[in-house]
């Protein structure tokens, strides 16, 4: 894969890079606070697992109907969501405590999802922060072929009604990666990421087979054993849960950066981004929502993607009071601060613009 650079002629964009770090930095000496979490987070963290955990000790110890059972699994499926964007999240880039074997501790809850802790680091933490909406690079503008969210990728007939069917596919997001973090694994090894990381690829499979054999025996073969729904009922409520863990989490992420507005590149044929790389991050990430109090603690802060792409490493917890610092900064340098006033403009810029990259000449962002 050929290297990026990102580099610009123009010194306002280095000084805009160093100039919003200052003053973040300065929010917090004078608040005199952390940057990693706080007592917010971990209430947060209590009530994500309490979501996951309690609608599923009901189904092992209570006998209910079909239907509460359903209700029941779709409920786990929205803690799972918050669990991944709450905790495992911001764990996972280290933001949730400066105590590392803390952050090890609450990234292992990705497991809960039954994925991998060590592929999500390089999809998400390496590819797209570092690369983000950056055809080719960032994996999460490379969902399918059945669903364009690059300019620059290639068009197809079943991406005129990607607008409508996209939110099924986005369903499937947790449930693919049961299988497709082994393929994604050999990928990264045969990359040379593996390597590049300290990771012994074998030993990562293992782990991995183990790991997920642990958790299809704990949700599908424990229900099965102390329970009196039938397997396939079980399995019903099994996709069901994954479905809806899966569509909260991919709309949330891409309501955040495949939106109108939000820029797109590709590098020039030397694998240059004209632009500083905080600009960039500017450039291709939206805030949303910011004064939905519920919904910002739900998901997250994921809201804030501007503030979290900009500065990974501080805690979710905090972006809402550093998010007018790092807006004021933009627009003195004259940088496009794209924020959507609620969830619904957010959902609607993004069903706008999946219909746009549906069409043969869509509206281009960006170069």
């Amino acid at each position: 894969m050929q290297t990026i650079k990102f580099s610009s002629n123009e010194p306002w964009q280095k000084q805009f890079a160093s100039l919003v770090r200052q003053r973040v930095n300065e929010y917090f000496k004078e608040k005199e606070i952390s940057t990693k979490g706080n007592l917010s987070l971990y209430t947060q963290t209590a009530a994500m697992l309490l979501f996951y955990i309690a609608p599923f000790v009901l189904l092992l110890t209570v006998q209910v109907n079909a239907w509460t059972g359903l209700l029941l699994a779709i409920i786990m499926g929205i803690g799972m969501a918050g669990i991944g964007m709450c905790v495992m999240h911001d764990a996972v880039h280290g933001s949730y405590s400066d105590k590392e074997w803390v952050n090890t501790l609450m990234g292992a809850s990705m497991y809960l999802l039954g994925s991998n802790v060590f592929n999500w680091k390089i999809q998400h933490n390496v590819m797209h922060h570092a690369y983000t909406n950056i055809e080719g690079y960032d994996e999460d503008i490379a969902v399918s072929g059945l669903i364009r969210l690059s300019q620059y990728a290639p068009l197809k007939k079943v991406h005129r009604y990607q607008y409508i069917d996209a939110f099924f596919f986005y369903g499937l997001m947790t449930l693919s990666k049961l299988t497709r973090d082994f393929t994604q694994l050999a990928k990264y090894n045969q990359d040379g990421v593996t390597r590049k990381f300290h990771i012994n690829p074998t030993m990562e499979y293992a782990k991995m087979v183990i790991i997920k054999l642990a958790y299809l025996f704990v949700l599908i073969g424990v229900p099965i054993l102390f329970t009196t729904f039938s397997w396939w009922q079980i399995l019903i409520g099994f996709l069901i849960m994954h479905w809806t863990a899966g569509c909260i989490l991919s709309t949330v992420f891409q309501m955040a950066h495949v939106v109108e507005g939000a820029q797109q590149f590709e590098p020039d044929k030397d694998g240059i981004i004209h632009t500083e790389w905080a600009v960039n991050e500017v450039l291709t990430t939206s805030d949303f929502a910011q004064r939905n109090g519920l919904l910002n603690w739900y998901i997250g802060g994921l809201n804030f993607q501007i503030e979290h792409h900009l500065f990974p490493n501080i805690c979710h917890v905090h972006y809402r009071r550093i998010a007018p610092i790092v807006e004021k900064t933009a627009k003195e340098f004259g940088l496009f601060y794209n924020v959507k006033p609620s969830f619904f403009a957010a959902l609607r810029s993004h069903i706008t613009r999946l219909k746009e990259l549906g069409q043969p000449v869509a509206l281009q962002y960006g170069n």
